[in-house]
Order: C-alpha cells, then structure tokens, then sequence
C-alpha cells in the first residue's frame, strides 16, 4: 500500500463539521472541533462520534456519560477554527462563543443552527480514537433550515484548500 495513495483515499470521505461538548458537575468543560460523526441507529437514535485519545473531551465524557453535538452551519468557519485549540471558558463563553447549559448539562452554542444532546451507551476504544456512541436524549433547532437539512451544514472542504483531518 502507498502510502499517499491512501492518504489521498481517506481524505476523499466528506466530513460534516461539528463542536463537541461536555462539562462536568465539577465545572471542567471540554469543546473541540470534531468531524467523525455519523447516526448509526433510527430507533433508538444513535450517533457515533470519532474523539482522540489524549482530547481533554475524550476522558471528560467517559466520566460524565454525556455529550452534545453542535452543528456548525454554512459560513461558521470561524467558530469551527476557534474550536480547533484548548477550550477556555469566560462567563457565558467558550473560546469567545456564547453557549448555555442543555439538559444534560452540556454546553449548547448559541450561534450554531441545531444540536443534539447524547447519553453514552457504547464505547469503542481502538487505536487513537474512540468510538462514543450516543443516544440522543435531546435536539433542538437554533435557526429555520432552507432546503435540505444536509445541505445546511458547514463541511471540511469548506474550510480551505489545506485543511484536512485524517488519511
């Protein structure tokens, strides 16, 4: 195998982009840019989500049991970068972003156009990723969705010509 030739292959999968929450009774917050996200189950709803290892998310969910999938939409490419570094809370902020708490404690961004809340059912842990599989507890829309719900979301492409995640 070559490999640029699976580099290339991998990066050929589109990606949604989305920030991934949690936050602890404690006060520790975690939000990070994510991309590996697809619905694996209609009923019960289910998403799986892709979260490195060595994330601050990543241990923060597993403790918590809950996470929350925010939905970055068309032309929020500067949100999605301010999530592409350590998380830092300021009153109602996270990386500059005004967010609230969702029902299962997670931050919520305000400026996104939906999310979802997950309750952890499942985890995979193999190589530098885990597999979180989530049922989604709660959803919400932010915004009025024109057209296809698929088409409203901001994709990786979309973020420039040297951006990639993978392969």
């Amino acid at each position: 195998m070559e490999a640029s030739d699976k580099k290339t292959a991998l990066r050929m999968i589109p990606y949604g982009m989305y920030v991934l929450t949690a936050e602890a009774s404690d006060g520790r917050v975690a939000a990070a840019a994510v991309n590996w996200v697809t619905q694996a189950s209609f009923d019960p709803p289910l998403v799986a989500v892709g979260v490195k290892t060595d994330a601050g998310a990543h241990d923060l969910i597993k403790d918590t049991g809950y996470f929350a999938l925010n939905m970055l939409g068309k032309g929020q490419q500067g949100p999605c970068f301010a999530f592409f570094k350590a998380t830092t809370k300021e009153g109602d902020t996270l990386n500059g972003e005004k967010y609230k708490s969702g029902k299962n404690g997670c931050p919520i961004l305000e400026s996104v156009p939906a999310f979802v809340e997950c309750k952890l059912v499942e985890t995979v842990e193999k190589g530098d990723h885990s597999i979180f599989v989530g049922e989604v507890v709660d959803a919400g829309l932010q915004q009025t969705i024109e057209g296809r719900a698929d088409n409203a979301i901001l994709i990786m492409a979309e973020l420039g010509e040297k951006t990639f995640y993978g392969g």
